[in-house]
């Protein structure tokens, strides 16, 4: 049989080739930081890492974990209601509760268990939810899971979302789901007018702050720090290997309520071994460290700035964002990865990203700022995009 279905395989993969929508991966031999090293020997700035606060190599998180692997091992080798839940956990999980002002947190693997965990403990197919259609692919794979009746609305607009909750009043609870930063675009939808209709549409609210987390609001708590509504929405999901230390790790916090349902039936967290507590160590050590200092947040909103404007006083078509992310649009998907392979001869990491990880026609380069990075590095960065971009004609 396989024989046949490798023929399929192989067809598959040539046709993707073909398209030019092959993944290829870049090794890196170097710790992840501003500055990288490839297996190829090259050091490249890296402009398409989610390490925005520029924590995934700092020395007292390194040191943190180090002292963790002394006191308490490698690993949990257990699941945490058997026995893998230890005091780095709970502290862990009380530091996140106080950072986004909530009442309790529950820890994942990854924030992608987090959101494929969170939907099918709390509701039935006699609720609704009604979700962003931009989210993240790990909550549309997680309301799948979920029974509720599904409703969809425009990115970030309200008057579809108003539609969607009229034509959801005729289940029995609501829950709206939305990221608090579309990661591929890096826009905030107006989480304060949702707020305002899931008020008067009798609806919960579940944000996902993966992306927003650390880096968007004066203090990096987020898009409930932006829009002054910290402590209101009922779930926010998040990462631990984004801003907060890029190593691995998810998150849930809001009700205690809902918190206490997911330990007791979301799958993940019942059939996951728990996180390494050398990660759980280093994420205390980051929380107190976010929490002592706003230096971080203030460079890194200062980078982002400085490098969107430059390049759109450069002529490219630039996403409008409000976060760490900025999205150069190019539109073809070829183009994209040549774009990006002739950006990392000049010494800049990217990627190109297309279809299916945006939709058809939507092609860009997603360049993501970081605190790590100097102004030298954004200068360098602006410079090989605009000869790159003038030499395969994207700006004048």
């Amino acid at each position: 049989m396989y024989s046949y279905f490798k023929e399929h395989l192989s067809k598959e993969l040539k046709g993707i080739n073909e398209a030019g929508l092959f993944k290829n991966e870049r090794i890196i031999e170097s710790p992840q930081a501003a500055e990288i090293e490839l297996n190829t020997g090259q050091k490249v700035l890296n402009f398409c890492a989610n390490n925005y606060l520029g924590l995934s190599n700092n020395p007292h998180l390194i040191e943190a974990a180090k002292k963790a692997l002394d006191t308490h091992g490698y690993g949990m080798s257990s699941v945490r209601f058997i026995c893998g839940t230890s005091d780095l956990h709970k502290e862990l999980e009380q530091k996140i509760a106080a950072f986004f002002g909530t009442e309790d947190t529950i820890l994942y693997a990854a924030c992608f268990d987090a959101n494929g965990g969170v939907f099918e403990p709390l509701l039935t197919a006699d609720d609704a939810i009604i979700s962003d259609s931009l989210n993240h692919a790990s909550i549309i794979d997680g309301v799948r899971l979920c029974k509720a009746q599904r409703y969809r609305y425009e990115n970030a607009n309200m008057d579809d979302l108003e539609k969607q909750l009229i034509a959801a009043q005729e289940q029995r609870f609501r829950l709206i789901v939305t990221d608090g930063v579309f990661s591929m675009d890096g826009n905030v939808p107006p989480v304060d007018k949702i707020l305002t209709l899931a008020e008067k549409y009798n609806a919960m609210l579940m944000l996902d702050e993966s992306h927003s987390a650390g880096v968007v609001g004066k203090t990096g708590r987020g898009v409930t720090e932006l829009f002054n509504v910290r402590g209101q929405a009922e779930i926010i999901t998040g990462t631990l290997g984004k801003s907060f230390g890029g190593a691995i790790g998810g998150f849930t916090t809001g009700k205690k309520e809902i918190i206490e349902m997911l330990r007791q039936r979301s799958r993940p967290y019942l059939f996951s071994n728990s996180i390494p507590p050398l990660v759980a160590a280093a994420g205390i050590r980051m929380f107190d460290m976010v929490s002592e200092t706003n230096e971080l947040q203030d460079k890194l909103h200062n980078n982002t700035s400085y490098f969107i404007d430059n390049m759109i006083s450069l002529g490219f078509d630039i996403k409008p964002s409000q976060s760490a992310i900025c999205a150069v649009m190019l539109y073809d998907a070829k183009l994209s990865q040549d774009f990006a392979a002739r950006l990392l001869d000049e010494g800049i990491y990217v990627i190109g990203f297309y279809y299916p990880v945006v939709p058809k026609g939507q092609a860009r380069i997603r360049v993501q700022l970081s605190a790590a990075h100097s102004r030298e590095d954004l200068d360098k960065a602006i410079a090989a995009f605009s000869k790159i971009g003038k030499e395969l004609g994207v700006i004048n």
